[in-house]
């Protein structure tokens, strides 16, 4: 981190819908996060100074986690049945004779009202001097896939530093040598996949608010100790970087990366924003869906509400209302085409052409060939109000046009109700995978527990099921067409 009674709940509906989407809600406001963790039901993320944030459902955030020890930038990681935390202080400043050190504590639960909860005294694991080209601040984990715990650290003023950790102690291994690994970055994070390591660091300027120029850059290497090379080869030692995320959406200095495995295929990345212009340019926290493209991370835009065509990947098929197909007006044209013929615009099919011979009562869904055609317009409308799930708000899927909404049965079974009533067998979880296809969740769990998601069980048969991320079955496009 760096410098430079109703009429009431009327109100509170109005700034809910007010918030876009992508934007969290509650107590958002924090500097520095770190990566999310799921503890005891709830999620936690704790930020510079004193305490954090928590989340019972990962949308609606508020005060309350503790974390001792103030100082800047911490990080937690689950190791076992323990968490281990770290932060570092005595940044320049602090008795005139370091630039940082970083700590670790362990915890056997994040829940403050846990009889297990508390820290255990700070094990000093990094430092940096005054005559050393690093600062250590900016602590960051990652367990590798064998079973080695390196934890990053440093700012833009100096290199970037990894060290290794034991991951029974969360003390610093005997013996072991700091590595420098990146420069002009802080913040950094790390991730593995596939036989990478990924190091994601915070480019850029902050503490500015909207002048703040952070962004979040990313290199990889086969090597937990570098070298980390971006996309063009460029070593992150020298400067390197791919972009991962930068500054959009009425928001700017995007920074502090975290990386959240929620299931197989649906991975999300937790931040701040160094100023919300919908907050009055305040820091915030962020979550975005993290896809992955020829091997390098990406923030997957947010999901925005609109009418789509909702598409099966297995097929190609759209979701529709299984009603009687109406042919438009028109008779088959001939091969042969009078070139003196006028040529006229044809209206599309509207929904009062149709509608009338829809029944009243629930309709069956299914998949069909997309036509444009009323019965396969889905409206995409958030409900913040009815709560959400890391990262976003339930929706609600309506026929454009109408009030007919998608839902589940109590046989869990799909069907479209004739009007919405905001019930939770209406609502339902949109994620982005990895692979840029969505998965769609009823918010009522199935009696295993699991949401279920909507599935394609065959060309034209949709039902629900349980999600499986290798399964087309189980994957959607929201096409806008």
């Amino acid at each position: 981190m760096k410098k430079l009674e109703f009429s009431l709940i009327a109100l509170l509906l109005t700034v809910l819908y007010a918030i876009p989407a992508a934007a969290q809600v509650g107590n958002v406001y924090i500097h520095d996060p770190s990566t999310i963790a799921f503890c005891d039901g709830k999620y936690y993320t704790f930020g510079t100074g004193s305490g954090g944030l928590m989340s019972d459902d990962g949308w609606t955030w508020r005060d309350g986690a503790v974390r001792t020890g103030g100082g800047v930038a911490p990080d937690v990681i689950k190791i076992g049945d323990r968490y281990l935390v770290a932060y570092s202080a005595g940044y320049p400043g602090t008795e005139g004779k370091t630039r940082g050190v970083v700590t670790t504590m362990w915890t056997k639960t994040l829940d403050p009202e846990s009889p297990d909860f508390g820290y255990t005294e700070p094990e000093l694991v990094a430092w940096a001097g005054d005559d050393e080209d690093c600062w250590a601040i900016d602590p960051a984990f990652l367990m590798g896939p064998d079973g080695r715990l390196w934890c990053t650290y440093g700012t833009y003023f100096g290199a970037i530093r990894i060290v290794e950790l034991d991951p029974k102690t969360g003390k610093r291994m005997a013996g072991n040598k700091a590595v420098d690994i990146a420069i002009d970055c802080e913040a950094t994070a790390m991730m593995y996949k596939d036989g990478w390591y990924y190091l994601l660091g915070t480019h850029g300027t902050c503490c500015d608010g909207v002048n703040s120029t952070y962004n979040i850059v990313v290199g990889r290497s086969r090597s937990a100790t570098g070298p980390y090379l971006d996309n063009m080869g460029r070593d992150m030692l020298r400067g390197g970087g791919k972009m991962v995320l930068s500054a959009g959406n009425r928001a700017t200095g995007p920074g502090h990366f975290g990386h959240f495995v929620e299931a197989e295929g649906v991975e999300k990345m937790s931040f701040h924003y160094e100023a919300d212009y919908n907050r009055s340019g305040r820091s915030v926290l962020a979550v975005r869906s993290l896809l992955w493209k020829n091997g390098w991370p990406v923030a997957a835009d947010p999901f925005k509400e609109g009418t789509y065509e909702i598409e099966s990947e297995r097929r190609g098929y759209a979701l529709e209302l299984a009603v009687d197909f109406v042919r438009q007006q028109g008779a088959m044209r001939a091969f042969r085409i009078d070139p003196n013929e006028p040529v006229v615009e044809l209206e599309e099919q509207k929904l009062s052409d149709v509608i009338g011979g829809w029944p009243a009562g629930e309709i069956a869904v299914r998949a069909g060939d997309y036509m444009f055609r009323p019965h396969q317009k889905w409206t995409v409308t958030a409900v913040p109000d009815k709560g959400g799930y890391l990262g976003a708000p339930y929706y609600k899927i309506t026929i454009a046009g109408t009030d007919r909404a998608l839902a589940a049965t109590e046989d869990g079974e799909l069907t479209a109700v004739p009007v919405y009533t905001g019930a939770d067998e209406q609502l339902w979880r949109i994620e982005q995978l990895i692979d840029g296809t969505f998965r769609i969740l009823n918010k009522v769990p199935c009696c295993c527990g699991d949401q279920l998601c909507l599935m394609s069980t065959g060309d034209s048969t949709v039902a629900l099921g349980k999600f499986d991320f290798a399964s087309d079955n189980c994957k959607w496009n929201f096409r806008d067409r």
